[in-house]
């Protein structure tokens, strides 16, 4: 199997605007989604302080930050997890028998002990920095404001084959972990990720209509299993998973909420002598997800059965549990009117008239974040209760200042400095953001210390895209959205020359 690889690169250490202190004593590290931006319930905010709306949200608080080393041999470590990943991506998707069986066989950088990746080993690389983009309909090639929920100037990506027939956001990447249940109506199921459109679904084994498999994207992983939890009931209402160091509300909400509502529920939150209580992260809150347990097959949530958790009448009229709000918006659509949740019940959607289990106890999606409870949304007609639970976190993470109190204050944080409108860590700077897939940007090295170069001009962008060294870059070599390629090849030669070139560096023409 063919591995595309790229240059090796520095530590990213993702922008921060204060260093975290972090209770994480066991080894299984949370890592931080990169939500950088605070939003209202429709668009982008300046962050808000405390006692006004909204505050507390993902971006406001700062966890153990995402860290990679590019091996520069196909593979990329995860210095949080310890995982070391395939950096490439084979454009031809497999089933999970084709992939287990792909994996016995692989040899990458001198290993052959790769895995298929478990859904927490795999969900470890979600980055809530990505935006769905806003193409119309669904099925065209992947817009130029799309951004994939994952980290391209390290892992190789690929949206969905438009040619083929599929959505661009068809980039639906495998895990090995099974649903214990079923869904569409008794389907064989497994969990896979999207870094397309940023979001944990159940896939059933079979293509609705065909007797074939469903195929993915492979990405291998290797090295000691992630994502063991080890709870312990604390006596107080209270249980700590020693394994993240996050202690959690034992009981939920105990009621639906819209999401401004659960913000205000976690800062008003005093339980067990603390007043630190905060809504979680979407990576936090899915590090809790009992995957060996659903509704179906254990009748209780997927959740370790030490929590309490409000049971709930879905809308088939079957018991069933919560959907939970988390503390990060999702970027899908036209705006920032979402926020991730995590199901800790059943996926309820509703198709060819019967309402029923199409995502799994275990998913993540997004509900809006006011408005009405409805059903019959997108292609599995999901439902949206906008009203979900919350179970408070606290641990793990630091509330930040703003950039502005850090420009003002140097003396009270003297280890950060500034770099454009961010700010970060002197020792580890990483400058880029590419909203796209595709090849690394150059880098150098500046006093013995890996940093990254941000070229511009137009043999720049040559030298980044050219990966035949014919000195000109054709649309196979070029990985970003087909419109913005036609746009730049003004002679409509399938080439884009030096002339023709943009001045900006690859990913940044569209930002």
């Amino acid at each position: 199997m063919k591995y595309l690889t790229a240059p090796i690169v520095c530590l990213l250490i993702t922008p921060v605007i204060l260093p975290a202190t972090s209770d994480q004593s066991g080894n299984y590290v949370v890592v931080d989604t990169g939500q950088d931006h605070t939003y209202n319930n429709t668009s982008e905010i300046k962050a808000p302080r405390q006692g006004q709306a909204f505050f507390g949200q993902d971006a406001q608080y700062v966890g153990t930050q995402a860290a990679y080393r590019d091996n520069d041999d196909g593979t990329v470590t995860d210095l949080n997890t310890g995982l070391t990943w395939s950096q490439g991506v084979d454009a031809e998707k497999l089933s999970l028998v084709e992939a287990k069986s792909q994996a016995s066989r692989l040899k990458l950088a001198g290993y052959t002990d790769w895995r298929v990746p478990t859904i927490k080993e795999l969900y470890s690389l979600m980055d809530f920095r990505g935006v769905t983009g806003m193409a119309r309909p669904e099925s065209q090639t992947a817009p130029a404001d799309a951004v994939p929920y994952i980290n391209t100037d390290y892992f190789d990506f690929l949206y969905g084959d438009v040619d083929s027939g599929e959505r661009y956001i068809d980039a639906q990447w495998l895990t090995s972990t099974k649903y214990v249940s079923t869904t569409m109506g008794g389907s064989e199921t497994l969990f896979g990720v999207n870094f397309a459109d940023g979001r944990i679904k159940g896939y059933g084994y079979e293509m609705p209509g065909r007797r074939s498999e469903k195929k993915f994207y492979v990405r291998y992983v290797r090295g000691e299993p992630y994502g063991e939890n080890d709870f312990v009931d604390n006596g107080d209402g209270t249980v700590t998973d020693r394994a993240t160091g996050l202690t959690w509300m034992q009981a939920d909400s105990g009621q639906g909420m819209n999401w401004e509502e659960a913000l205000q529920y976690a800062n008003d939150l005093e339980l067990a002598g603390y007043d630190d209580w905060r809504l979680p992260n979407a990576k936090e809150l899915q590090s809790i997800v009992d995957y060996s347990r659903s509704p179906d097959t254990t009748q209780s949530p997927a959740i370790d059965p030490l929590f309490d958790t409000t049971s709930i009448e879905n809308e088939a009229g079957e018991k069933d549990w919560p959907f939970f709000w988390t503390s990060t918006t999702h970027l899908d659509g036209r705006n920032a009117s979402m926020a991730a949740y995590i199901a800790f019940g059943r996926g309820i959607g509703q198709m060819h008239g019967r309402t029923m289990d199409v995502h799994g106890a275990g998913a993540q999606r997004s509900d809006p974040k006011t408005g009405s409870p409805a059903i019959g949304h997108g292609p599995q007609g999901d439902a949206q209760r906008v009203d979900n639970y919350v179970r408070c976190v606290r641990g793990g993470a630091e509330l930040v200042v703003s950039p502005k109190e850090i420009q003002t204050n140097s003396s009270k944080y003297p280890n950060t400095v500034r770099v454009g409108t961010n700010t970060y860590q002197p020792e580890e700077i990483d400058m880029s953001r590419r909203p796209r897939m595709g090849p690394p940007s150059q880098r150098n090295t500046e006093g013995g210390m890996q940093r990254m170069a941000l070229p511009a001009g137009p043999e720049a962008f040559i030298r980044n895209e050219d990966r035949n060294g014919d000195g000109k870059v054709s649309r196979r070599e070029f990985r970003g959205p087909d419109n913005y390629f036609r746009r730049i090849d003004k002679n409509h030669d399938g080439y884009i020359s030096l002339d023709e070139a943009p001045e900006l560096p690859p990913g940044r023409q569209e930002r």
